[in-house]
């Protein structure tokens, strides 16, 4: 086989290997929702709009997400970031170098709880 053809099927095996990597990525759609809806989100002391909607953020962090209503009433809600025991399996099962390439981009965490809901 030529030295080419190896390098790149050797590059592409590393690159598809990683489980978290290539079938999650390194973000989480999180859906958003008070009672009554209409309340404020703020993360990191940006404003990211009203309820309801559905933001996406990096799994590789926690956030704490504050919630305003129209009345002015706040609510704080925090969201974890755990490292999905399925991504870790698939890994393990696939080989060394995929656990090592969602290590390092934090690819196999996710956001927990999975949605925000805040009732007023």
């Amino acid at each position: 086989m030529p030295i080419k053809l190896t390098a790149m099927l050797l590059t592409l095996t590393l690159l598809l290997t990683s489980c978290a990597t290539v079938f999650k990525g390194g973000t989480q759609t999180v859906p958003v929702n008070t009672d009554p809806p209409g309340a404020e989100i703020i993360i990191d002391g940006i404003s990211y709009g009203t309820t309801p909607t559905s933001i996406r953020l990096d799994v590789d962090r926690e956030y704490t997400i504050l919630l305003r209503s129209a009345a002015g009433e706040e609510r704080t809600f925090q969201l974890r970031n755990e490292i999905g025991t399925l991504w870790i399996v698939l890994d393990v099962v696939t080989g060394l170098v995929p656990v090592i390439v969602d290590a390092i981009t934090g690819d196999w965490y996710e956001l927990k709880p999975g949605e925000v809901f805040v009732a007023f």
